[in-house]
């Protein structure tokens, strides 16, 4: 039988179509069990004449949200800060089963030609994502299908081809990219090679509903305090200086209009004294040495910030505010920090196992976990103490390490590494020796929540943890 290229590309395409059709079953045809439409009616109608052409709508939104990063300082550093917050730590790959062996090989391969070892790529997507709404990673794939890069794309120009249903009509051709100025369609993806993570979407279940960008419900309030501020210092401006009023009592408009020239004429030279021939005066009026009346500035500036993720305090604006307020503001702040987390290492899983499909491996959805090294943007003193409280509940260990955001195979190598070497001062524990008693943790009574440890350590053999003392 004489093979081609193109029937063997045909077949590892359909070969992979029905790989991701077994692992993503609700994005294909309609379920046999599945009834009726996933989008209102009014939302299909209007996706149906926007797949005709680009989503201006959509575009036009992406294009404000970058000229608000670009000429607002405010706006560029909330979506740097929850870039940087998200992204703290970097990736890390957790087997659930002990032997994972294959998954670590090929997780630390792709991670290497994805370049999601570097924090300007992982912070650049969680940009992306954060500003555009959606994280488009287009993936690029070799000969020996691994998946060599993971571009991510402008998300203004992709346009999901669903049906009425909020399914793709054809998984092969899941995804397009349109031109802007002619509409016609530059490339085509199918659902296996374009991963789209996205911010929020009105329906998840719908394939074709894009996230939203974070800020996108602050921007009328972004408009308006942006020309509030450029109202104030035109007023600054105009009545900033000092002026005079010069009346002259009597004077007919000739006389005026020439008293006028003759000021204007001498205007250059450093005038002491006035002369006038008739009654008149002229009277100072002084400018506005402080503009105080900003309360409807304020009020701008507290809404825009009401809409951001983290309060206004974290950003420069510190007056009026509590410390405890801010703190319980900052655990809020933590939340949306976990939430984008979670969806941009959604996006680098599914990646992954995509680039699994294409080599022959299936694992099953609770073999191995990724996420972000670091949650809740805690302190390396808040994430020791909180595993030292877990030590002392007796959880296991490797569940201690993992919350961490360790690698537990990783640990586990470098213990027994330790192990083999000589030690002249040995610390018995159940990693390297679990006969052996361990460390005796309690936690101590009245602690204060601002980031002190709450715990009590103390080595078997030792003078009670007292050190030197």
């Amino acid at each position: 039988m004489k093979y081609s290229l193109a029937n063997v590309t045909a077949g590892l395409r359909a070969g992979m179509r029905a790989a991701w059709s077994a692992w993503n079953p609700a994005a294909g045809s309609r379920m046999p069990g599945e009834r009726g439409d996933r989008i209102a009616s009014d939302v299909a109608l209007q996706r149906l004449m926007s797949k005709m052409w680009v989503d201006h709508e959509r575009r036009a939104k992406v294009q404000l949200m970058r000229t608000m990063d670009q000429q607002d300082g405010r706006v560029k550093r909330i979506h740097s800060k929850l870039a940087r917050d998200t992204t703290r730590g970097g990736l890390v790959l957790q087997i659930n089963d002990g032997a994972g062996q294959t998954l670590k090989r090929e997780w630390t391969a792709l991670v290497g030609r994805l370049q999601l070892d570097q924090v300007q790529k992982l912070t650049s997507d969680a940009r992306g994502l954060v500003m555009e709404g959606n994280l488009p990673l287009q993936l690029v794939f070799d000969d020996a299908r691994n998946v060599i890069a993971g571009l991510r794309m402008p998300s203004d120009t992709i346009e999901p081809i669903t049906d009425a249903g909020g399914r793709f009509k054809d998984p092969a051709k899941a995804y397009e990219q349109r031109d802007v100025m002619t509409g016609a369609t530059l490339a085509t993806w199918g659902a296996w090679e374009m991963v789209l993570c996205r911010l929020d979407p009105d329906n998840f279940d719908d394939l074709g509903c894009m996230g939203r960008p974070f800020l996108d419900a602050c921007a009328t309030k972004w408009r308006q305090l942006v020309m509030t501020e450029e109202d104030l210092v035109v007023r600054r401006r105009m009545r900033a200086p000092l002026r005079l009023a010069h009346v002259l009592e009597g004077a007919d408009a000739t006389e005026l209009e020439t008293y006028q020239k003759n000021h204007y004429a001498n205007q250059s030279e450093i005038k002491t004294d006035f002369f006038l021939n008739r009654k008149g005066g002229v009277t100072a009026v002084q400018g506005d040495a402080k503009l105080s009346e900003i309360e409807d500035v304020a009020h701008l500036l507290d809404t825009f910030y009401a809409g951001s993720p983290a309060p206004k305090g974290l950003f420069g604006y510190a007056s009026d505010l509590q410390r405890d307020i801010l703190e319980d503001l900052k655990k809020d702040y933590y939340d949306e920090v976990d939430a984008l987390q979670d969806a941009q290492a959604s996006g680098y899983e599914v990646a992954f196992r995509m680039h699994l499909l294409h080599k022959g491996i299936d694992p099953d959805p609770g073999e191995f976990t990724l996420r972000f090294a670091q949650r809740r943007t805690e302190t390396p003193n808040q994430v020791a103490d909180l595993a030292l409280k877990y030590m002392a509940l007796g959880l296991p260990w490797e569940m201690i390490w993992a919350d961490m955001g360790l690698d537990a195979d990783y640990v586990r190598a470098k213990l027994a590494e330790q192990a083999s070497r000589t030690d002249p001062y040995p610390l018995p524990g159940p990693a390297t020796n679990p006969g052996q008693p361990t460390a005796r943790v309690s936690v101590t009574p009245g602690n204060k929540p601002k980031g002190e440890s709450a715990t009590s350590i103390s080595q078997p053999g030792s003078n009670g943890g007292r050190g030197r003392a």
